[in-house]
């Protein structure tokens, strides 16, 4: 038995329909399943919800998705560096429900544990506390935060093995292990595939039972900002 599949398209078609809830590994560009939202930007599926912490840039990454009038609603911590997602948020052509970022990240978690809500301080007394219930605990005001549950996850990862046992690299794991907790379905795509047995347990940031389907990343990984400055010339250098 493996999870891994050589053609992912077939596979993911199989489980997008017009008007799902689809939750998104990655920061920006960083760690984003490059070549899943490909899939599902060619499979033509509308008025999705997408729950991600931004929509990457103009051009790539879940902007195709938005650029290809894909998207309806967003769940998001912020607009970030898509101009044109920025634009479609100030003519009110798409619904943006703001989420602060550690509030996001709790609900994916949550959704994903089977727990159905929480409750934080984070966001009381301003626009995100609108219409939710809140409650005291030991004087302070909270207010409660639902966890979502997402029909699909799409995620990226830097290793699977067969099992689809998944490990991520440094700020690329971001969100996604995450998205592929609250994904009722996840589909996965890693620059490395190993067989099982081949990852050191101790390692395993999100266990196979998560992951539906695995594919092998073939989309080279985009660089949002690049940032350069001289090197510091050491005394090692100078030997």
């Amino acid at each position: 038995m493996t999870k891994v599949i050589d053609d992912i398209a077939p596979a993911l078609n199989e489980h997008l329909r017009d008007g799902m809830t689809i939750a998104v590994g990655g920061f920006g560009l960083c760690g984003i399943p490059s070549d899943l939202i490909r899939v599902v930007r060619d499979s033509g599926v509308k008025d999705l919800t997408i729950v991600s912490n931004n929509l990457g840039v103009d051009g790539k990454g879940l902007g195709l998705l938005l650029e290809n009038d894909q998207i309806t609603k967003v769940l998001s911590s912020y607009v970030g560096e898509n101009k044109f997602f920025m634009q479609q948020y100030i003519d009110g052509a798409i619904d943006v429900e703001f989420v602060p970022q550690g509030t996001l990240a709790e609900r994916m978690r949550a959704g994903g544990s089977g727990i159905p809500g929480f409750y934080t301080r984070t966001g009381v007394g301003t626009l995100v506390a609108e219409g939710k219930p809140t409650m005291d605990f030991d004087g302070e005001t909270y207010i409660l935060e639902r966890g979502i549950v997402a029909d699909l996850a799409l995620v990226h990862a830097h290793t699977a093995d067969t099992d689809g046992n998944l490990v991520y690299r440094l700020t690329a794991r971001n969100f996604n292990p995450l998205a592929a907790m609250c994904g009722q379905v996840t589909f996965a795509q890693a620059e490395h595939i190993v067989a099982l047995g081949d990852i050191n347990p101790d390692h395993i940031v999100t266990p196979g039972v998560y992951i539906h389907a695995v594919a092998q990343a073939v989309t080279p990984t985009d660089i949002e900002q690049h940032t350069v400055r001289p090197r510091p010339v050491t005394e090692e250098a100078l030997a």
